[in-house]
């Protein structure tokens, strides 16, 4: 016969529910990266003691504040409403419990333009394609002739 047990404790650290927020915000459409909120936040984030742009608070609840930055060009809203939605759903199914409240802080828009096609190496390049020659004899470069099935041949010899 199995014995029903009440709910127990599970004690989870705030630096547990910031590992959990981070990758779920990272990976929401059109968010850029975190941003420091404060010039202290982003000294002790670079000495290692914080992680910037995610603060959590345990004091009337779950509390998450995010500070984010965004694609240019997307709409602000929906990411924002993205990013609830990772966070929300990361915690719930980590640790089974519902976030009393998050917000989410812009700090600015990242612009990113798109790549340029890689420039084409000198090897790659081929000599210019010498030009066919039209029915009245003419377009075709000096020196060439075309021969009976229309290709054209260095020297006026034919292929």
């Amino acid at each position: 016969m199995t014995e029903r047990r009440g709910p127990g404790r599970s004690l989870v650290t705030r630096r547990a529910l910031v590992d959990i927020i981070r990758p779920a915000v990272a990976g929401s459409y059109g968010v850029t990266g975190f941003v420091a909120p404060s010039i202290a936040d982003w000294l002790l984030g670079r000495l290692g003691l914080t992680v910037p742009g995610i603060r959590v608070s345990l004091r009337d609840g779950l509390a998450v504040d995010l500070y984010l930055t965004v694609a240019y060009g997307l709409p602000i809203a929906e990411v924002a409403r993205q990013a609830d939605s990772a966070v929300r759903y990361a915690l719930g199914r980590a640790i089974g419990r519902e976030v009393d409240r998050l917000t989410i802080h812009v700090g600015g828009l990242r612009y990113e333009p798109a790549a340029f096609p890689p420039p084409a190496s000198p090897a790659d390049a081929s000599p210019p394609a010498a030009s066919p020659v039209d029915e009245l004899g003419a377009g075709g470069p000096v020196g060439t002739a075309a021969s009976p099935a229309g290709s054209v041949s260095e020297g006026g010899r034919p292929r």
